[in-house]
């Protein structure tokens, strides 16, 4: 969704690297081009105005004029400024003191309430909740069978005592529900209520009566995000009909610029509290300005993908395959290879998880193109294995690899790249583990090549020691030296640096440390 607003910033920022100082063009250039990135992304007016002028007004401060690198600077007064204008903190749900906590969904029709509905139940229901749904869309047809077909695809129960499809009362429903909430031990109650084409004055009679009725803890307006500026003009008129605490987005997956987000938080004053990004259920999560900020500078979510690792991964099995691979526990099998790539699916689409990675902007192309289903085919060639062949994969010779092949759908060239790769990945996974480099890795530490990784002064190094066994290694006129050289143990690829960056020798400069959490993953 923010892809044209990213590709913008990051031209704009590009053409200050380099650059030790900032001139008062420079910043007045920057400035320009920003406020075209936010237009061009629908943004609000008010918003890009007030936006641009804190950017300007803190770039020519002494935060930016006394720095070492002018250019980081202002990325980082872009970030603080975005995540401002995205509502600043993360807002969690109000939970009612005595339950059941009541939480009622508003907005136009097509905002997708019902399906967000599940989404929330669910999300709640794995936060150890309770919840229950409530048919209080009475008019749009097949609201209600809508309502229980996700409801039932969520595990969560619904109530709906009418029909709908312009039978019933929406407000004696509501009512009712949290007497039934309370008889069948429900803490959270989720009113789905009607929606319209368009702003009418019975849509905003009804919602506040529904409000009247359940004095809701929580009255989330659900708006689409693919509508640009029309959502932030639609969220002002449900702040004065039904005054509404905070915001969802729905559809944020879309191709739309993304302007809603960026708008509606600072033009309503209410904070946008949770975001749905796909069709699933499970593609609904809490929204965390600051995150979304480094998603739009391209500075990636490294703490989403973190959270979404803890949910899918078996830490005892995740620790396990650790001490296979640092050689503790025998060797890394295919069966355990399939089971962590069966963990990183439960993750979500594997192109969303890389997409959250730092610098994922510059793939876009690849990410987009990115197929699936090689997973599945992977998949469906490790089944056709017999166990001992996936506990031991030297076993498989040519007869076993057409057998699997045609077990698989697949040709035997397929089963030939999964079997070599899976050698080439559990030797250099093993190498990781155990600190050394990565062998014809280029950038790595110890490897030659990628600028600004560390690899020059090594390939140097290397270079030396290559001319040297070429024409022999020196050896000294002393016994005693000559002794104590044959004796000394050979040192570590890469200066006993592990294999990115991070060991127990300091790192050379450029080189990349990969966080805790990241590493603790593999």
């Amino acid at each position: 969704m923010f892809d044209t607003l990213q590709n913008r910033l990051q031209t704009t920022f590009r053409n200050l690297r380099g650059k030790g100082k900032l001139s008062e063009a420079d910043i007045d250039a920057t400035a320009r081009e920003i406020r075209v990135a936010l237009l061009e992304a629908d943004v609000a007016l008010p918003v890009v105005k007030e936006f641009v002028a804190r950017v300007k007004e803190r770039a020519r401060g002494e935060e930016v004029s006394q720095a070492l690198n002018p250019a980081q600077q202002v990325i980082k007064i872009v970030n603080e400024e975005l995540v401002g204008i995205l509502g600043g903190e993360t807002r969690r749900l109000r939970l009612a003191k005595n339950p059941p906590t009541v939480i009622m969904l508003a907005g136009l029709q097509g905002a997708g309430k019902t399906t967000l509905a599940g989404k929330l139940g669910l999300y709640l229901k794995s936060q150890g909740h309770s919840p229950l749904l409530v048919a209080a869309d009475l008019q749009r047809p097949n609201a209600v069978t809508q309502l229980q077909v996700v409801g039932e695809r969520a595990g969560v129960d619904v109530f709906a005592p009418e029909p709908g499809n312009g039978v019933g009362d929406p407000v004696k429903v509501a009512k009712g529900a949290l007497d039934e909430a309370r008889r069948t031990l429900h803490d959270v109650v989720i009113v789905d209520t009607a929606g319209r084409l368009g702003i009418d004055e019975e849509l905003m009679k009804q919602a506040s009566d529904i409000r009247d009725a359940t004095d809701p803890d929580e009255v989330l307006f659900v708006v689409d995000a693919m509508i640009g500026q029309d959502a932030v003009r639609t969220a002002e008129a449900f702040l004065q009909g039904v005054d509404f605490t905070g915001v969802v987005l729905s559809k944020l997956d879309g191709d739309a610029r993304g302007g809603a987000a960026l708008s509606i938080a600072q033009m309503t004053g209410r904070p946008v509290m949770f975001a749905s990004n796909g069709e699933k259920l499970t593609d609904f999560d809490v929204f965390h300005p600051d995150r979304m900020a480094s998603r739009i500078l391209d500075l990636g979510d490294m703490m989403t993908l973190i959270e979404q690792a803890e949910k899918a991964f078996d830490a005892e099995q995740a620790q396990k395959a650790a001490e296979k691979l640092a050689g503790k526990s025998g060797d890394f099998t295919l069966e355990d290879f399939l089971q962590q790539m069966q963990a990183v699916r439960k993750m979500g689409s594997l192109s969303k998880i890389l997409g959250m990675l730092p610098g994922a902007g510059q793939l876009k192309d690849q990410l987009a193109n990115f197929d699936e289903r090689e997973i599945d085919r992977i998949q469906a060639i490790i089944y056709s294995m017999t166990p001992a062949e996936r506990q031991n994969p030297k076993l498989i010779d040519g007869s076993r690899r057409a057998r699997i092949s045609r077990g698989s759908g697949t040709q035997v060239s397929d089963v030939n790249q999964l079997v070599d790769r899976f050698f080439e990945a559990r030797k250099m996974m093993q190498q990781m583990a155990k600190g050394g480099g990565i062998p014809g890795m280029p950038g790595m530490p110890g490897m030659p090549g990628m600028p600004g990784m560390g690899g020059g002064k090594r390939a140097g190094a290397r270079q030396q020691a290559k001319k040297g066994k070429a024409k022999g290694r020196r050896v000294s006129g002393n016994p005693a030296k000559r002794a104590a050289a044959k004796n000394e143990p050979a040192k570590p690829a890469g200066d006993g640096a592990s294999a990115f960056g991070f060991g127990t020798t300091p790192q050379a400069d450029g080189d990349v440390e990969i966080p805790k959490e990241i590493r603790d993953l593999f």
